[in-house]
This record gives C-alpha cells, sequence and structure tokens, in this order.
C-alpha cells in the first residue's frame, strides 16, 4: 500500500438501525476533511452514501442488490410472523434460521472482496452484523472497528453456555428480554435460553447448513466461526450507548461507549418547516414510530386510531405511518381530530428534539432507544423482536419507559394506561432528561471520529 494512504472503508448491511450510525460517523470524517473514505453497502443506498460528502468526498462501493432472504424489511409476512411471535426463543430461533445463510452471505463476501482489492483500506468500520464482513478483515488482516448501535452487552455477552463471554454467567442473554436482577424461575429461563439456543445447531436441518457454512468457508480460507471473535479482534467496539442504559458489568477497554450518533441539527432545516410549525402549535404531542421493520395489521392500526381518539382534548398525536399501510386506516372522516398521520417524516431527530413532544412511542429498537433517551424523551415501547426486548426491560427497570403487556395485540385501554402514566409521573422525564445529558456528555459522533482518527493503523 502507498504510504501516503490511509483509506478507511465503512461497511455495512443496508438496514438502517446498522447503517445510519455509520452514515453520520463517515460524514464527520468528511467534515474534517479526512481524505480516501469508502462506504461499502448495497446498491439501495447508493444516494444516501453519494450524499455524505461535505469537506472531502465519500465514494460509495457497490455490494450489489438487496439480497431479499438477508433483509429484513424484505422478509415475506410468514417469516416476519415467525420473527416477532409473543415466544422470544421461537422469534429468536426463526431469526437464527433465517439469517444463517452461508451462501447468501458469501455472494456479499466476494464483493466485499472486490472491494478491498481496490481501496486497499488501512481500516475497516463494520456494523456488527455484517460477519462477511469481519471474516474479510481477519483474512486479509486489516484492523478493524466493530460499529454497535445497541446496549454493550448485547454483543459481549455469550449465547452459547459454555463459551466465553464479557459478561458474568448470570447475566441476562441477549433477545431473552429478562431484567439484571431475576428471580429463580427468571435465572433457569435464562440458562434454558442458551441451552436450547445451542441445541438448534444438533437439529439436522441446521447440520445441513453448518456443513454448507464449513464447506464455503474452506473454499474462502476463512477460520471455523467463534461468537467473540468480532470481539476478540477488534481494534475498538465503538457502541451507540452510555454504561448508565445497561446493567452493570466490567467494560472492556476496548469497548468505547459514545452515546447516540447524531448528525448536526436541525437536519432537516427548510424541508421540515411546515411540520415545524405545527408541533410549535400544540402544547402535548405524543410521537409514535414503529421503525421500518414494522407491519401493522388492520386490527393494530384501528386500535391506535383508538388510541388518538380517547386522548383526543388533552395530547396531539403525530404518527409515522408508512404509506404502504395507510391503506388499513379507517375512513379519513371518521379520523379523530387530534390525529397526524404522515408516511415520512424530514428528521425523526428534529421531531424528537422539539419541546412540545412529550413522549415517544415506539418499537424499542436499539436506534430509536438512544435517540428518543438523548432527547430526554420517555418511552412507552412495543417491543417488536429480539433486541428490542432487551432495551424495552432495562428502560422500564431504569424508569424512563413502560412496556405495553401484549405488544402483538395492542389493547387500546394499555396503550392509553401506559402512556398516560410516563405523561403523568415526573420521574420518567426526569431519568429521561438524566440520562439524555449523560449521552450527550459522551460525545456522539465527535468523539467516534476522535477516536477512529487516533487509532494505530491511521498514524
Amino acid at each position: 500500500m502507498d504510504p501516503v494512504r490511509r483509506p478507511i472503508l465503512f461497511v455495512s448491511l443496508p438496514e438502517s438501525g446498522l447503517l445510519n450510525p455509520l452514515l453520520v460517523l463517515a460524514a464527520e470524517l468528511s467534515r474534517r476533511g479526512v481524505e480516501d473514505l469508502w462506504f461499502a453497502t448495497d446498491d439501495n443506498r447508493r444516494a444516501e452514501v453519494e450524499n455524505l460528502a461535505v469537506k472531502a468526498p465519500v465514494e460509495f462501493a457497490s455490494l450489489g442488490e438487496v439480497i431479499p432472504e438477508l433483509s429484513a424489511v424484505s422478509w415475506p409476512d410468514d417469516v416476519y410472523r415467525e420473527v416477532t411471535q409473543a415466544s422470544r426463543f421461537k422469534a429468536h430461533r426463526a431469526v437464527i434460521k433465517q439469517s444463517y445463510k452461508p451462501a447468501l452471505q458469501a455472494k456479499k463476501y466476494r464483493r466485499l472482496e472486490a472491494v478491498v482489492d481496490e481501496v486497499r483500506p488501512a481500516l475497516m468500520v463494520i456494523d456488527c452484523v455484517s460477519a462477511f464482513a469481519v471474516d474479510l478483515a481477519l483474512t486479509r488482516k486489516i484492523p478493524f472497528v466493530l460499529s454497535v448501535p445497541f446496549v454493550a452487552s448485547n454483543v459481549l455477552t455469550s449465547l452459547n453456555p459454555f463459551a466465553k463471554g464479557y459478561t458474568p454467567r448470570d447475566f441476562p442473554v441477549p433477545h431473552s428480554g429478562l431484567p439484571g436482577r431475576m428471580n429463580v424461575v427468571q435465572r433457569l429461563q435464562n440458562e434454558l435460553f442458551k441451552l436450547r439456543t445451542m441445541g438448534l445447531f444438533f437439529n439436522p436441518a441446521m447440520g445441513k447448513v453448518l456443513q454448507e457454512d464449513g464447506r464455503i468457508r474452506k473454499e474462502l480460507g476463512l477460520p471455523a466461526p467463534s461468537p467473540m471473535t468480532r470481539i476478540d479482534k477488534a481494534e475498538m467496539v465503538l457502541c451507540n450507548s452510555i454504561a448508565e442504559l445497561d446493567y452493570p458489568f466490567e467494560m472492556p477497554e476496548k469497548v468505547r461507549l459514545v452515546g447516540a450518533m447524531m448528525p448536526p441539527l436541525p437536519e432537516a432545516g427548510e424541508d421540515d418547516g411546515e411540520l415545524s410549525r405545527w408541533l410549535d402549535a400544540q402544547s402535548s404531542v405524543v410521537y409514535m414510530g414503529f421503525g421500518t421493520i414494522t407491519r401493522l395489521t388492520r386490527d393494530q392500526v384501528g386500535a391506535l386510531v383508538e388510541v388518538a381518539r380517547r386522548l383526543d382534548g388533552e395530547h396531539q398525536i403525530l404518527w409515522k405511518l408508512p404509506k404502504e399501510q395507510q391503506h388499513l386506516l379507517p375512513p379519513a372522516e371518521s379520523l379523530p381530530g387530534n390525529l397526524r398521520i404522515e408516511s415520512w417524516v424530514p428528521s425523526q431527530l428534529d421531531v424528537l428534539a422539539h419541546p412540545n413532544v412529550k413522549v415517544f412511542f415506539t418499537h424499542g429498537g436499539g436506534n430509536g432507544f438512544h435517540e428518543g433517551v438523548y432527547f430526554g424523551k420517555p418511552l412507552v415501547v412495543r417491543p417488536l423482536w429480539v433486541d428490542c426486548f432487551d432495551q424495552a426491560v432495562r428502560g422500564r427497570d431504569f424508569g424512563i419507559s413502560l412496556t405495553l403487556d401484549r405488544p402483538q395485540t395492542i389493547a387500546p385501554d394499555d396503550v392509553v394506561d401506559k402512556l398516560t402514566r410516563v405523561l403523568g409521573e415526573p420521574s420518567f422525564r426526569e431519568n429521561a432528561e438524566r440520562l439524555g445529558a449523560l449521552q450527550r456528555a459522551a460525545g456522539g459522533r465527535q468523539t467516534a471520529a476522535d477516536l477512529i482518527l487516533g487509532l494505530p493503523a491511521l498514524a
């Protein structure tokens, strides 16, 4: 490699929850005039990458078209129902079965291999779910940083009861939604969750997948997978959270907690003018936004309309509901007057930052959870899947949120009760504001950029 070149290659799957923090970080490095920035992701995100440049360019590197089997946004409805079912273990199992696709991962690996041959990066910054990119960094001996948009224990806790982890043995396992302080039954559930996860790989069908993975790894010259390799071998683990939003454990030195990764605000500028004026005119707004993966049914949409109706006269409701789901709404003339529905908002961050938004009704994904807290907003959580339950239980235990009793059905009585309590009890707002101040003090994109630029690989 040319000794004067120090290319940085960002790699991410196209899912918003994984991609967005890295887009913010890449833009910050561009803002500082850092040269030789590259961003590899799927073709549907090309425009967002090409619009990142502030002072220095950020070059888009294609990983090809989105592979539907690897993208939760495009999973069939029957798969969506499996991965969001009420049983946390069965949902966890369904996610593993759906995403563990060795041949498709190998396809992305080979596309990235071509990118690496062109770019010859001095450092890779990789979202924590892109296992193919970690494999390539290890094979090519390229220093890499792991980007984690969840609480740190999500990647530091082993799902294998006999394997190494960085949290205590009795720590709640990821995707279980179990609390830090467990009773006897919950401790048993925690152990069974790990044992059942390990047992998945003794299933004959999964055995065939393991054989396929082994064959492909041999062809590509990859080592056998190990759950903690991505942590052990990373130069740094960059986590978009803070210690106070997780249960206590001894944090490895290489894990750096920088809080939510925020772009400069306001983000939307003049594009947000009309919505901003509407927010200015309200006294109390409930913002409902359930991420890019949530697919509501007609009954669930009707239940949320009923929630707005019951809150009419006290609170306005701003609901970000994707256009493709709006056909599920009742006739427009029957909608309550306090309900404003948008298929898209110029900036969710600008909405959450507005002082008249009093609570965030969310699915509890890593980004949304941390963004709400960053702006000091208490939450009501309708957990969708996997990590959402983990964030939801921490929010409840730290006094910043309440979780729906039956997330799958959405009972209006339950939602109204949770919203009313969070809006009416000052402790929720006070705790959220305290934790929000700690998030902002962690430094976000600026601290992350300082840490990246201080690594030996870029010296």
